[in-house]
């Protein structure tokens, strides 16, 4: 119980210390998730592919990875949507995996920031 409270007392505060994503700041913002996620040792979920699902013959190992991605996965999820605009975060398309959730934005942010380019902004 208090590990939980702990955790999400650490991730809010590692939050404060990222900028928040506006759309034409991408590689700041993820530079920065990913080194806060990474010294929360959350960054499991960015660095590896989702793990199958868990089986009556899964091993321990298995079992303990898959339950250690799942949290990483959830954790990195929120950290990111925390550390967003209202406007921006509800403009990228809903998932519940974080490595894809991250792909898009930087998707979304490259198609943004050429169109303000473009615009002349």
């Amino acid at each position: 119980m208090f590990y939980a409270a702990f955790d999400s007392v650490s991730l809010h505060s590692q939050a404060s210390f990222i900028v928040k994503f506006n759309g034409l700041n991408f590689p700041e913002w993820s530079e920065q998730v990913q080194f806060h996620l990474g010294v929360l040792d959350l960054d499991l979920t960015l660095l590896t592919d989702k793990p199958t699902a868990i089986t009556e013959t899964s091993s321990v190992e298995q079992s303990s990875f898959h339950k250690t991605w799942e949290r990483s996965n959830r954790l990195s999820l929120m950290l990111m949507r925390m550390t967003m605009t209202e406007s921006i975060r509800s403009t990228i398309p809903k998932t519940d995996d974080a490595k894809k959730f991250l792909e898009s934005v930087e998707s979304m942010s490259q198609s943004d920031r050429l169109i303000s380019q473009l615009l002349g902004h």
